[in-house]
């Protein structure tokens, strides 16, 4: 079910009918990138200005085609079709967002240094960008370093996720019609080998990459000996969500669901942990199991809108579903069983297991819609258990008064600490990024600016002026 390589052509289906929706031939990754080498520095002499009206063009060209754009990562990614217009929604926000986040992180400034003389700070574009998407959020998530890296100036190459080529095509055609020159942006089309090419190029000046925890570990090895390439990895979580004493139960479990089942549970800010303070542990599960069981999973175009679609393919589906039988062989209790409902397509309902008895719980990314829940005695150890992996993307706190949050906030390890809200509410007006196996301190959203220019300090003079007063000969 996921996007395959047949005779140098990539093939893309439908995760909820298996049906074919796209096929295109794999790119010659070093003629992409000798193309945009040769189209860089024109794109970069523009007037900023002259950047931002064209990325202004290509927002006002994706909201006149949102339904299309829309019904597209439906099919594709298999969302439903109300989350898959949010996410379209985003792609267009970005710009204003963007072009106020390069102005704010990336401005000019001048200031006196010396007699008669100036210092200046400036920023320039690195130059290639790749950028690596993923297929959860085909659109937004690729988007989000797109914008940034064109207003800076910067040429990118654009390799999608090979199970959402068809969103990728979109995307950048929308950035052409828009008046962003063919060689500036380009499409790369291909596996796990074209984008090993593309992060090894020699022609290649930075990485923004988006997906797993391993594939970014592989990409920052790769790397490691070439500090002028820029890379920024967002990568995956185990996120924490924490319960403690709290008077709305049945808003607790929403924010709950919300948190670990939206997206199927394809969102790497999605809770995978649940961590409930055993005193009200019946009482929220009373609310929690009961809620989960009547989500809605169904085709993303069906109506009424379901609340799931499917997860994005065969083989994902087949591992989670192995992952929850090994969590209780190793001494899991469900809650609410994990079942697909068509055997040969990847529909999975939530499932939900306490894991407080498994001795040594899996430190991984279970990518689906799959709730670990974890008794705890009180806050403190709760907070521990928070803490207790090696990622570090988001958590959050559901119940106690400011003083809990207090505490929460100083001491979990994240990038991104929630209040009373799900774990997966982050805002694109703020960083995005993670510490740990999460990412490598260069947050997207609004700090994508941060790695799309970097900074030059200059000090000027219009006329040199200089006398050697010590060390000279009579």
């Amino acid at each position: 079910m996921d996007g395959n390589v047949t005779d140098n052509i990539l093939i893309s289906t439908e995760p909820a009918s298996g049906e074919e929706l796209w096929r295109g031939p794999i790119s010659n990754v070093d003629a992409a990138v000798s193309t945009a080498r040769r189209a860089w520095a024109a794109w970069a002499a523009r007037a900023l200005t002259d950047r931002i009206a064209v990325m202004r063009t290509f927002s006002n060209i994706v909201k006149r085609d949102n339904e299309e754009l829309a019904t597209l990562i439906a099919r594709e990614a298999g969302k439903p079709l109300w989350e898959a217009r949010s996410e379209v929604d985003a792609v267009v926000n970005k710009v204003d967002i963007a072009v106020q986040a390069y102005a704010e992180r990336t401005g000019k400034k001048k200031f006196d240094s010396g007699i008669n003389g100036s210092a200046a700070v400036r920023h320039k574009p690195h130059g290639v960008m790749a950028v690596l998407g993923p297929y959860n959020f085909p659109a937004h998530l690729p988007n989000g370093h797109i914008v940034p890296a064109l207003i800076a100036g910067n040429a990118v190459l654009f390799k999608p996720s090979e199970k959402t080529p068809a969103v990728g095509e979109a995307l950048v055609s929308a950035f052409h019609r828009a008046g962003v020159p063919e060689d500036v942006i380009q499409l790369v089309i291909g596996g796990p080998e074209e984008g090993k090419a593309l992060v090894a190029h020699p022609g290649i000046d930075g990485v923004l990459f988006t997906g797993s925890a391993q594939a970014g570990i592989a990409i920052n090895r790769k790397l490691a000996a070439n500090p002028g390439k820029i890379v920024a990895l967002e990568m995956g979580g185990n996120n924490p969500i924490v319960v403690i004493d709290t008077p709305k139960l049945t808003d607790a479990a929403a924010v709950i669901l919300q948190s670990a089942f939206t997206s199927a549970g394809q969102r790497c800010t999605a809770a995978r942990r649940l961590i409930v303070k055993e005193s009200i542990y019946d009482e929220l599960m009373a609310e929690l199991v009961p809620m989960a069981r009547k989500l809605m999973v169904g085709d993303p175009l069906g109506e009424p809108q379901p609340f799931m679609g499917p997860v994005i393919d065969n083989e994902t589906a087949d591992r989670l579903s192995e992952s929850f039988v090994a969590l209780i062989t190793a001494g899991g209790r469900a809650l609410l069983h994990m079942r697909r409902s068509v055997p040969d397509l990847p529909f999975l309902s939530p499932g939900i297991i306490d894991v407080t008895d498994i001795p040594d719980r899996p430190d991984i990314e279970l990518f689906g819609p799959l709730l670990q829940v974890i008794r705890v005695p009180d806050f403190d150890t709760a907070i521990a258990e928070a803490n207790n992996t090696r990622f570090g993307l988001s958590a959050s706190l559901i119940g106690g008064n400011p003083d809990d949050y207090g505490r929460f906030w100083a001491n979990i390890r994240a990038g991104i600490i929630n209040w009373n809200s799900p774990t997966n509410g982050a805002s694109s007006k703020a960083p995005f990024g993670g510490i740990g196996l999460s990412g490598n301190h260069r947050p997207a959203a609004y700090y994508a600016a941060d790695y799309c220019a970097y900074p030059v300090a200059s000090t000027e003079m219009d006329q040199p002026r200089a006398t050697i007063m010590v060390g000279l000969r009579s």
